[in-house]
């Protein structure tokens, strides 16, 4: 078996242009004589790698603690792509992941996922899409390609790290801190090679 973390550390992670970023302070620290270490932190819901609920676009949408954990775990598929994923891209990933590993697709590269590609994987009924960047759709116009994909329940996971994994069928685990009422949470991303 063979574990890959997929996850950013949250201090040094990639944020959305205009999202603030992580800051961790040490409050408590043995080295000038607590009893102990402690550390505490302030992020957004969307820094590093994280997930996106329905609610981060759709107004009366669920929150991350209203999805459940069932898009988070399970078999997932990992495609390689560069650039825009198109309609035609999404339908041939959706051919090799198979059976098995069709609900969750991730894609590796610099990509991103067009707004004929996000149809594709809604119409599909998919649990989740996660990609490398921190939007699955495009940096300058996110919009669209979220709100296909969230109305129709597909959850998403943005900012993994897919460098060392190679295209195929895994476990993903990448259940989300339960937030409740939030619209994204951040999450501690594996895939698990059986």
């Amino acid at each position: 078996m063979k574990v890959y973390d997929i996850s950013q550390e949250v201090f040094s992670c990639k944020v959305f242009p205009g999202d603030p970023v992580p800051q961790g302070e040490l409050i408590c620290s043995i080295e000038e004589g607590d009893f102990y270490n402690l550390t505490m932190f302030q992020m957004c819901a969307h820094n590093g790698t994280h997930v996106d609920a329905p609610l981060h676009f759709v107004k009366d949408g669920k929150s991350v603690d209203e999805i459940g954990l069932e898009p988070f775990v399970g078999m997932a598929y990992v495609a390689e792509h560069e650039g825009t994923v198109t309609a035609e891209d999404a339908d041939l990933i959706l051919q090799k992941a198979g059976s098995d590993a069709r609900n969750r697709i991730l894609i590796k590269g610099n990509a991103e996922v067009s707004l004929e590609a996000a149809e594709v994987f809604a119409n599909a009924g998919i649990l989740l899409v996660g990609n490398e960047s921190q939007t699955v759709g495009p940096e300058d116009a996110p919009m669209a390609v979220h709100l296909v994909l969230l109305k129709a329940g597909v959850a998403l996971l943005e900012g993994i790290r897919l460098e060392e994994v190679p295209e195929g069928v895994y476990l993903l685990n990448a259940a989300p801190l339960n937030l409740g009422g939030a619209e994204g949470a951040p999450c501690r991303a594996v895939l698990i090679k059986l």
